[in-house]
């Protein structure tokens, strides 16, 4: 496999791709959205919000935690997940930023 080269490119736009790469499935949008509207730690209830695996929930939670979005505190035999609130903030301004930079028309 070859190499994808991402020190060619700054800390910021590697930090944003991996932002992008953790918000691009539907599943991971579902299961941000599930954290944010009950407002609280979440141990076992992510799975019955979704119709996948908990294997399947699982991996979607560690690319969330991987992006830092979300984290997760272990309390016994489960792991509570909640959004990850400092990250969250600053991966909304990236994001912002990166919309924002963009002021006018270009050529098309």
């Amino acid at each position: 496999m070859g190499l994808t080269k991402t020190e060619e490119f700054t800390k910021a736009q590697n930090e944003l791709a991996v932002l992008a790469k953790a918000l691009g499935h539907p599943a991971r949008i579902a299961i941000l959205q599930f954290l944010i509207k009950t407002r609280s730690c979440v141990c076992g209830d992510i799975v019955e919000e979704l119709p996948l695996s908990q294997s399947t929930v699982s991996q979607h939670l560690k690319a969330l935690k991987n992006a830092g979005l979300i984290k997760g505190d272990i309390e016994g035999p489960s792991v509570c997940y909640c959004i990850d609130e400092k990250a969250w903030n600053k991966a909304k301004k990236a994001i912002a930023d990166l919309f924002e930079s963009y002021k006018e028309p270009g050529c098309c």
